[in-house]
């Protein structure tokens, strides 16, 4: 992308005016971990708006040209990355597939759906990264079909320590259109958030599980 800043701010800002992503510090979401976190993130949203489901798209179809160049195979991960890919591989004129994280207990018993071939290059799509485990599923799939996977592209992620060392470890390139501090510094910059919550917001980031044992009293 030209102006990968510029890109980061601008679907940051999108994200907080839909609330695709929303922030608060004093009353955390719980999430199914049972976790405490001031952020919940759900950026299915993004595909009600024409406007941002086409900005995500372009920006998506810039990060694989410019990093990956020509693939053979656009692959979604299931759910959140499903139409997400979908909308690149159309645009990009390529297949697509997508990856559920298990395969099926009936039918073909399909855990990539859709037609790939061995020795095809791919691009996996997803909407948003965590700690990766479960975007990790995907690769690993689409390589044991002997698929060969360039990188994935996400929307957000959290930036946290143990998805850089899962993907890492994996040997998996990662692109983020935008991230968890894009996301703070934006948020402080349109008054989304106060500058008291900047401090801790960001220490969440660094360490999770401390912050939500903190908040629950552990």
């Amino acid at each position: 992308m030209k102006n990968t800043n510029e890109t980061a701010s601008q679907m940051a800002n999108f994200l907080l005016q839909i609330k695709a992503i929303k922030l608060n510090n004093e009353h955390p979401f719980t999430w199914a971990s049972g976790r405490k976190s001031p952020i919940y993130c759900d950026n299915r949203i993004t595909l009600s708006y024409p406007e941002i489901r086409t900005f995500i798209r372009q920006r998506f179809v810039d990060v694989v040209n410019e990093n990956w160049g020509n693939v053979d195979v656009i692959a979604g991960v299931a759910t959140g990355g499903i139409a997400q890919g979908a909308l690149v591989a159309q645009e990009l004129g390529k297949p697509f597939v997508y990856v559920r994280s298990e395969a099926k207990s009936h039918g073909l018993t399909n855990q990539i759906e859709g037609e790939i071939h061995e020795g095809q290059s791919v691009v996996v799509i997803e909407d948003l990264v965590s700690t990766g485990k479960s975007s990790l599923i995907a690769v690993h799939a689409l390589r044991e079909k002997g698929c060969i996977v360039k990188g994935m592209a996400a929307i957000f992620t959290y930036g946290l320590d143990v998805a850089a060392k899962n993907f890492a470890e994996a040997d998996v390139e990662l692109r983020t259109l935008t991230n968890y501090d894009t996301l703070i510094e934006v948020a402080s910059k349109e008054e989304y958030i106060r500058p008291s919550d900047q401090e801790s917001l960001s220490a969440w980031r660094k360490n999770p599980e401390a912050w939500s044992d903190a908040r629950m009293g552990n």
